[in-house]
């Protein structure tokens, strides 16, 4: 029998199920959705990283954008108000489409 130990999407457990199977579960309290849901972006990121197809990538894209939209919750935020600060750093920063590289910077004085 597998132990996972791991956050899940909500319907998985319903998805065992439609499988004959048991799953057992527990509901999480704030602070462990939370640490878990940081816990699963780097899992997500890393599957990202090793994606090997655009398809794939995607795939696991949409998966960090699921788990933005959790972590922004708890922020007590929202996903337009990250795409406000987006586009303010864009607008002060610039965004990455460039590709501009930095090297090194020298002291002029």
């Amino acid at each position: 029998m597998p132990i996972y130990n791991k956050l899940v999407r909500d319907r998985i457990p319903y998805i065992i199920k439609e499988k004959g199977k048991r799953a057992k579960v527990s509901i999480l309290t704030e602070k462990s959705y939370f640490d878990e849901l940081r816990k699963k972006a780097k899992e997500e990121l890393d599957e990202y990283l090793n994606a090997e197809t655009n398809e794939a990538a995607l795939e696991e894209l949409a998966d960090l954008l699921e788990i933005m939209n959790g972590l922004v919750k708890l922020h007590s935020s929202s996903m337009e108000e990250v795409e406000a600060i987006r586009k303010r750093k864009a607008e002060d920063l610039g965004a990455f489409e460039d590709r501009v590289f930095l090297i090194e910077v020298e002291d002029l004085d």
